[in-house]
């Protein structure tokens, strides 16, 4: 009688530990998907390009705000999940970050720009990575950028927060803002292959252009910081500094220069129009109190 009990009970508990292990395996197998999210307004100009160097990831998510030309078509003709986020008067696509990246299937998540390619070495980086114990929670990586039509030389010093677990993750919806994720972030140490390849061309007049732009947004996000007469004079030297000699621009020749002069551009328009703000508002102030 003993042993039918032990044999009842040892066909009662092995289809339970069968499911189990059948849980765990679905789980480990969610655990090393990756899934892509690009986002999108009238990206049509090398959006094709951008899906093909991913279409070897799980899955990917197009969130466009309300294109007027063909980058929805584009996306679901090769496959990819498209989902709306509402344009109204967004300049910038940050607003539409957080949204999007909530929309992916799977936790490991990797924003590509709709003019960003990712590289073979990168892609089988990402999940021999996600496979390892000692993963971190979210990874910088390199972006090549290119100026007056050629890839810049020297080492691409532009680290982008792009790659990590959504559930653990914010986006601001800030200009140039960081995603916020919780948990320990590294940086991919950059060798050759290791990157993010950006198409946009940058010309003068599209950087000096950027430049305005971006920095008006930015003023906003920094509503709490106050700068002086010296952080107006030191702030644009050093980044100029920074990215010519110790990021390698010299490379570049003269275009090389340039580049690095509109990097400090970029940080003389943006201390001016905090204080400017400063000011206005002290004024403003002065007026009211009279």
């Amino acid at each position: 009688m003993f042993c039918c009990y032990k044999i009842i009970a040892y066909f009662c508990k092995y289809p339970k530990k069968t499911h189990r292990r059948k849980i765990n395996n679905q789980m480990h197998a969610m655990n090393n998907k990756i899934s892509v999210v690009i986002n999108t307004y009238n990206a049509e100009r090398h959006l094709a390009e951008v899906l093909d160097s991913v279409k070897d990831f799980d899955e990917i998510v197009v969130c466009d705000m309300e294109s007027t030309d063909h980058t929805r078509d584009i996306a679901l003709t090769r496959g990819c999940r498209v989902v709306t986020f509402p344009k109204g008067q967004y300049a910038i696509c940050e607003p539409a970050r957080d949204f999007a990246i909530h929309q992916a299937t799977y936790s490991w998540v990797l924003v590509v720009d709709a003019d960003e390619l990712v590289t073979p070495e990168l892609h089988d980086y990402l999940y021999q990575r996600i496979g390892t114990d000692d993963c971190p929670q979210g990874l910088f990586i390199s972006r090549h950028n290119r100026f007056m039509n050629q890839l810049k030389k020297g080492t691409p010093g532009d680290d982008q927060l792009r790659f990590f677990i959504k559930e653990r993750t914010t986006w601001p919806p800030y200009v140039h803002s960081i995603p916020q994720v919780k948990g320990r972030v590294e940086h991919i140490r950059w060798q050759p292959g290791l990157n993010l390849v950006h198409l946009a061309e940058n010309y003068v007049r599209d950087v000096a252009e950027k430049n305005n732009r971006y920095s008006d947004n930015e003023v906003e996000k920094r509503a709490n910081k106050h700068y002086g007469v010296a952080a107006l004079l030191l702030r644009p030297l050093w980044h100029s500094f920074r990215d010519y000699v110790l990021s390698g621009g010299f490379r570049n020749g003269v275009a090389g220069l340039i580049h690095s002069t509109l990097i400090g551009e970029y940080q003389f328009l943006l201390v001016a129009k905090i204080i400017e703000r400063d000011l206005l508002n002290k004024r403003k102030e002065e007026k009211e109190s009279r």
